[in-house]
Formats: structure tokens, C-alpha cells, sequence
């Protein structure tokens, strides 16, 4: 079973039970602490997940037909605007890029200048939608103090201007050829002061089709159109996994690795179950270079000793272990790089690491390693903390944003990029392996990118600033009006697209 790691798991493990044995968690009272907001946050999305929270008030239960309910158990703020505020692109159910206000777009003059001609589109009160209006809005999100996320990956966007009423461009200073994939995020979907234009709208706490021009305005009034309704409920997984259980929910969503346990304590049924493919970055970033982890060497025999397949296993099974940084080639000009120690038995690595502790001149070693809350990260630590005591080094446990030597990095890769991959493993990393990240950033062309990514591949392995252990861990729970869901390597599942004939 798996909280046989350690004691403290089972304790964890019996206290979420509990809560699903309550059953007093009903409607608003569950929403007690969903909501945390980001710091870009826009007052129209809080006012929006705030009317779907009060909707809620009457606790109706799914059923056969009616509005899809879906819990969101991580990242409602996203799914509501990517919703109701697209962008000129967006992501199908696949992971896929699609037509979002924009209908059709073509790439000229090498990969440096990509021209979208809008479809027609209506605002919420009703007004066409212009190329000047979305040029406006773009300019908006890409400006230094937005608090766009995504500003890092989009330093090549030189200027986003209006051509014609239906024509806009955005011109670069050097080839991006992830750049559509970069406009399909929800960071960079285009709203007005009083929302966006779907393809979902916020109406009575429901989210409905957006009406399309092209169709007769009674449109909407159709049954199927009414069926595409979504319920979208921000809430703590065992609420969510509660009310999916009681048939009042067609699916959860968002879920992590570190309440994954709680789908088995839970009862889910198996076929209920979706993991997506996801791509990205799991493992311990070194926070601090200082003491035992100054040393290179040191930190790639502590990479080494990491026993990862007991790490993930003690959480999930099945759950993919990596030994290296960038997943394969990509956008570098070599394979990724391989640890040397990749070869080695785990009684040799542990062995070499074992040495190093020992001979430190510093006496004892102790590192703190921050984690989040939850019993699936408490299951991680009893994996980390037996892999370090292995080797002699004593480890402790702190607060996700408090100081330490070692912190978990967990996240899903928004675009298929080995720089994106590298510059997120340097936190921080050597200085000739962060040059060489800047320097592939602003390369002139893609072949210098390739190459100055490839070194540094290389730099940032020998550096060893980051040990990777896995890739991203998330989780689903979809009934069977949910037909539309799909697994992919973003882990995005858009609100219009659960259903299998989607608006």
C-alpha cells in the first residue's frame, strides 16, 4: 500500500479520508479556501470565479443531461480565461494549435514576420472586434510590467501593429518558430473591460457558447447549444473527488502529484482515471551553492544517489523517471545530454556519493529541501529523504517558499523548446551556462540558437544545478459525459472541448 513509506504518510492519508466521510462539505463551504489569486491576476476573471463559486449555492446535481460540471482543483483562473478571453490562436483538446480569432495566418520574410487575418468576432456588448483593438491588447500583455508569465519567452516580439480592420502582424527581431505555440496560452488571450469573446461566456454562474456572427441570433436557443453549458467549480481536490463520487460533477481536473493518493483513497474507478503524457520539469533545483553543494562534484554525486524509481514509485506507479534535463533533441543541434553516471549501478553511485560525504571538510552534511503540502509530496519525501540518508547526509523538510538548499521544480513545458527546459533548470547555475542561455535567447538565427542551446546542454550537466527526477505528474477524473477530454503533453483540457461535438 502506499502509505507504507512512512508513518507520517498514513496520518496524512487517514486525515483526507476523513473528509471524505463528511458529509457536510456542500456548496459554498467547500469553496472555503479554492481561490488563491496570482499576482497578474485580472479583477475580471476573481469577479468571474466568484459568481461561479456563489452559483454553486444551490448544490444541483449533475445528470444526465444539462451543464457539464467540471471541478477545477488547480488552475481555474486560466481555464476561465481561456474560456472566455481567446487569443489569435488556441489549444484544441489534443494540445494542439488552433484558430482563435484569428482564421488563418501565414509566416513570411524567413520566420520573422507572421501575419493573422482575423475571422469575424464580437465583443460581449456586441461590437466587432478589430485588429486594432487586439493589436492594443496584445501590446497590453507584452509590456514589461504586465505580469505576463510568458514575457521571458517572447523577448523576440519586436512590435504587434494593425494592418486592416481584419489584418494585424507581429514582427520579431530573430526567428521564433514556437511562437504560435507561445500565443495559444491563456497569458496572452485578449479581453475588453467587460470580457472577452469566448469561444465561452460567463452568464448566471454558467459558462455558454459564445453566439457566432455568422449564425441566426436565436441560435443559441438551440438544445445542443444549451448541452455545450459548462459548470466550472474551483475547489480543494476531496471536495472535488466528493462531489465527482456523488454524481453531482462529470470531471476533475488539474489535479497534481501531490494529491494523487487521494484519487486511491478516494475509490475512483480505474476507467475513470486519465494521466496525461505531460511535458515539462520535475526535480530539485539547488537553491543554495554553498557548504557540501559548492562542489560540482558534489552535486552530481547527489544527483547520482537519487533513487528515483523509489522516489516516484512511493507515490505512483507507473510514473516516468528521467535522468536528464531536456526530454530529447527539439530545438538543440545534439541529442541531450546524458549524465556519465547514467551507466553506473545504484550501489556504485551511492557508493561514490557516499565517499564525498565523508571526506567533506565540513563535518556533518544537512541539507533542508522545500516541498509543497500534501500526502503525495510527503510520499516524495520519504523517497528523497532515504535516497540523501543513504549516502550519510541528513535532510530535513521545509515550507515550499522557505529557505533551502534543494527545492522542488514542477512544471509543465508550455511550448516544445530545450532552452525552456535549461532555463528553468538554472536556479541558479554557473555563469557560463546562463551566458550561453542568454546568448541562444537572442541568436540571430535558428542554427546559432540550436548550437549555443546544445553548449548549453553541456554546461548546465557538468554545473549539475538541477537533478531531475521525473516528468510532471497530472491527473484527470472524467465520467462519461466527458467524451471529448483528451491526454496530451500540455495537460490542457479546454472547457469547450470535453464534449465530443464541442462549440
Amino acid at each position: 500500500m502506499f502509505w507504507q513509506v512512512n508513518g507520517r504518510g498514513k496520518k496524512n492519508l487517514d486525515r483526507h479520508l476523513s473528509t471524505f466521510r463528511n458529509a457536510a462539505e456542500r456548496c459554498l463551504t467547500e469553496l472555503g479556501s479554492a481561490f488563491s489569486w496570482s499576482a497578474g491576476s485580472s479583477p475580471a476573471v476573481r469577479t468571474g470565479l466568484f459568481v461561479l463559486a456563489a452559483a454553486l449555492a444551490g448544490c444541483d446535481r449533475g445528470g444526465a443531461q444539462g451543464p457539464l460540471v467540471v471541478s477545477a482543483v488547480s488552475g481555474a483562473e486560466e481555464m476561465l480565461t481561456d474560456a472566455t478571453a481567446q487569443g489569435l490562436v488556441r489549444f484544441d483538446a489534443a494540445g494542439q494549435v488552433e484558430p482563435g480569432l484569428a482564421g488563418r495566418w501565414i509566416v513570411i520574410d524567413d520566420g520573422t514576420r507572421y501575419i493573422f487575418r482575423l475571422r469575424e468576432a464580437r465583443w460581449p456588448n456586441g461590437g466587432r472586434v478589430t485588429a486594432d483593438q487586439v493589436a492594443a491588447r496584445l501590446r497590453a500583455r507584452l509590456a514589461p510590467r504586465s505580469g505576463n508569465p510568458l514575457l521571458p519567452y517572447l523577448s523576440a516580439v519586436d512590435q504587434v501593429v494593425a494592418m486592416t480592420p481584419e489584418v494585424l502582424e507581429v514582427r520579431l527581431s530573430r526567428q521564433r518558430p514556437d511562437l504560435l505555440t507561445l500565443f495559444a496560452q491563456p497569458a496572452l488571450g485578449v479581453a475588453g473591460r467587460n470580457g472577452g469573446t469566448g469561444p465561452l461566456r460567463l452568464a448566471g454562474g454558467l459558462l455558454q457558447p459564445f453566439p457566432d456572427p455568422a449564425l441566426p441570433s436565436d441560435d443559441a436557443d438551440r438544445p445542443d447549444v444549451a448541452e455545450a453549458t459548462v459548470r466550472l467549480v474551483p475547489e480543494r481536490t476531496s471536495s472535488a473527488l466528493l462531489r465527482f463520487l456523488d454524481g453531482r460533477s462529470d470531471a476533475v481536473t488539474g489535479g497534481g502529484f501531490a494529491d494523487w493518493p487521494l484519487v486511491a483513497v478516494a475509490g475512483v474507478r480505474d476507467r475513470d482515471i486519465r494521466r496525461d503524457p505531460a511535458a515539462g520539469l520535475f526535480g530539485l533545483a539547488v537553491a543554495r551553492r554553498t557548504g557540501f553543494l559548492a562542489d560540482p562534484a558534489n552535486r552530481r554525486a547527489l544527483s547520482a544517489a537519487l533513487d528515483r524509481a523509489a522516489i516516484t514509485g512511493a507515490v505512483a506507479s507507473g510514473w516516468d523517471t528521467v535522468d536528464r534535463i531536456v526530454p530529447e533533441t527539439l530545438d538543440s543541434a545534439t541529442p541531450p545530454v546524458v549524465p556519465e553516471w547514467s551507466l553506473l549501478t545504484m550501489a556504485e553511485r551511492r557508493a561514490a556519493a557516499r565517499a564525498r560525504v565523508q571526506a567533506w571538510p565540513g563535518g556533518a552534511v544537512r541539507l533542508a529541501v522545500a516541498l509543497p503540502t500534501g500526502p503525495g509530496a510527503t510520499l516524495l519525501w520519504g523517497g528523497i529523504a532515504a535516497s540523501l540518508r543513504s549516502v550519510g547526509i541528513s535532510a530535513t523538510r521545509v515550507d515550499p517558499y522557505a529557505p533551502a538548499d534543494l527545492r522542488l521544480v514542477d512544471m509543465v513545458a508550455p511550448y516544445d523548446s530545450a532552452r525552456w527546459y535549461l532555463a528553468n533548470a538554472c536556479r541558479p547555475c554557473a555563469i557560463e551556462a546562463h551566458a550561453a542561455l542568454v546568448a541562444a535567447r537572442d541568436a540571430p538565427t535558428t542554427a546559432d540558437r540550436s548550437r549555443l542551446i546544445a553548449e548549453a546542454d553541456r554546461l548546465l550537466d557538468a554545473d549539475a544545478a538541477f537533478f531531475p527526477l521525473a516528468r510532471p505528474l497530472r491527473w484527470s477524473v472524467v465520467g462519461g459525459r466527458a467524451t471529448g477530454w483528451q491526454p496530451n503533453a500540455r495537460a490542457r483540457h479546454p472547457l469547450n472541448r470535453l464534449r465530443t461535438d464541442p462549440t
